[in-house]
């Protein structure tokens, strides 16, 4: 007998236990199912089998893009003829997602955009420093049993009188403003539109290209689409003071990585700190064979908490 109940589709693996217990609970309320696919073209005959007819809400996670592809153009038609009306993405960016093709399928979309924002930011304290003492080429060597390398690495800066560039003030970029500042960091931000006081909480508003040329670090904290795909490239990283940091913990889209591993081999760049890539897993052996890189697995919101 089939069950009455609607149904929840959960696209990706909870990680954490106490989410997935509370996830768990709605099986009172809904019938919980998962697809059966495992690739975007088979996600899509699925969905078009019928297989997921009278589900009402969708919980996917960041990570099964893998299982999906972009959620749009067949992907939405095919969900709101299976009766989908929801969508929650379980993180601040929601480019995985088209969401004008969801409202006009009248598929409502929600993300968490506060959430995540003391994680990522500790994440993203954690490459600038990581980046700015040059601390990656010693790391890899203690674990080669050669101490801090023969020859050992370049001396690394100190954080404090330096300038940090946040480009886009939202949430985890103020987040990563207070941390900095306690390093003693000059806080420097370029946004759409200028924060008002309260919000700015000291830092100084500048213009997008005035923030790429004056700041020591350049943290991207911005959402990716079609404006932002590739903003961080060749003719900015040529602008960028010589011997800059960048520490990416929002998308990689938003770089062009071989630019970066150009400028990172010509010493324009002098050590990147990212948790984002743009082919999620992979990543550019460029970036991968750069001791001078510290590299985490997407990584910013895997805490307990």
């Amino acid at each position: 007998m089939s069950s009455s109940k609607p149904k929840v589709l959960l696209l990706g693996q909870i990680e954490h236990a106490s989410a997935r217990s509370e996830y768990e609970l709605l099986s009172s309320l809904a019938q919980l199912i998962t697809p059966k696919s495992s690739n975007p073209g088979d996600f899509l005959a699925e969905c078009r089998s019928g297989a997921f007819d009278g589900t009402r809400a969708v919980y996917r996670t960041f990570d099964s893009i893998s299982i999906t592809g972009r959620i749009e153009g067949g992907v939405v038609k095919a969900l709101a003829d299976a009766g989908v009306r929801f969508i929650a993405h379980n993180g601040a960016g929601y480019d995985q997602i088209d969401v004008p093709s969801c409202t006009t399928s009248h598929i409502h979309v929600s993300n968490t955009p506060t959430a995540v924002s003391a994680a990522t930011a500790d994440t993203a304290l954690f490459l600038l420093l990581g980046a700015l003492r040059n601390f990656n080429p010693s790391l890899l060597s203690l674990r080669s049993n050669a101490w801090r390398g023969n020859p050992p690495p370049a001396l690394g800066h100190d954080p404090q009188n330096k300038i940090l560039g946040i480009l886009g003030m939202g949430g985890i970029g103020r987040n990563l403003a207070v941390k900095a500042r306690a390093l003693g960091m000059e806080i420097w931000y370029h946004n759409r539109r200028k924060l008002d006081e309260e919000m700015e909480a000291g830092a100084t508003y500048k213009g997008f290209e005035e923030l790429v040329e004056g700041c020591d670090v350049l943290s991207l904290n911005l959402p990716l689409n079609e404006g932002t795909r590739g903003l961080i490239g060749e003719g900015m990283f040529e602008k960028m003071k010589k011997g800059a940091v960048l520490v990416n913990t929002a998308r990689g889209g938003v770089v062009d990585e071989a630019a970066l591993v150009r400028a990172l081999d010509t010493n324009q760049i002098s050590s990147c700190g990212l948790d984002v890539y743009d082919k999620e897993p992979h990543i550019h052996p460029g970036l991968i064979n750069n001791p001078k890189v510290m590299l985490l697995p997407h990584m910013g919101t895997w805490t307990e908490e």
